[in-house]
């Protein structure tokens, strides 16, 4: 009888740790996008969308995170994550984050799209090297124009 409440206490321990839904580091050099199949090197750019069941999706920039949305049921999605361009290999939360648009900052996809996690560092390098300021629901908007 001892054994199999041990047996059992394992089991609901497992299944708790398995079903622990949250990001997963990127892999650079290894990882290959999503949407576009290249193989993710850029540290400043990359994204990731992790669904209501844990499934991870990674991708090389924002913006094909934000094209493979097109293909994908939205309510599925728990997170929806982009590199802190301030902060290299940082995933933070897209839809809080602060986005610049600027042609002096290219992205792997040609967007020129780069994420920051406060407004104000966003602000700084807008004052650097010019462009445009979306949050996520305006860049959304934008982007699919």
């Amino acid at each position: 009888m001892k054994t199999l409440k041990h047996y059992t206490i394992l089991t609901v321990l497992f299944l708790f740790i398995g079903c622990n839904i949250a990001p997963k580091a990127i892999d650079y050099g290894n990882d290959v996008c999503h949407f576009c199949k290249m193989t993710i090197v850029d540290k400043l750019h990359a994204a990731e969308i992790v669904t209501q069941k844990g499934k991870i999706y990674k991708f090389d920039a924002s913006e094909c995170m934000i094209n493979y949305l097109k293909e994908f049921d939205t309510s599925e999605i728990k997170f929806y994550l982009s590199n802190n361009y301030t902060e290299p290999e940082e995933l933070i939360d897209a839809t809080k984050a602060t986005f610049l648009i600027s042609e002096n900052i290219p992205s792997p996809m040609g967007a020129y799209l780069s994420a920051f996690k406060t407004k104000a560092n966003a602000e700084k390098v807008l004052q650097d090297k010019g462009g445009t300021l979306y949050n996520w629901y305006e860049l959304i908007d934008h982007l699919n124009k």
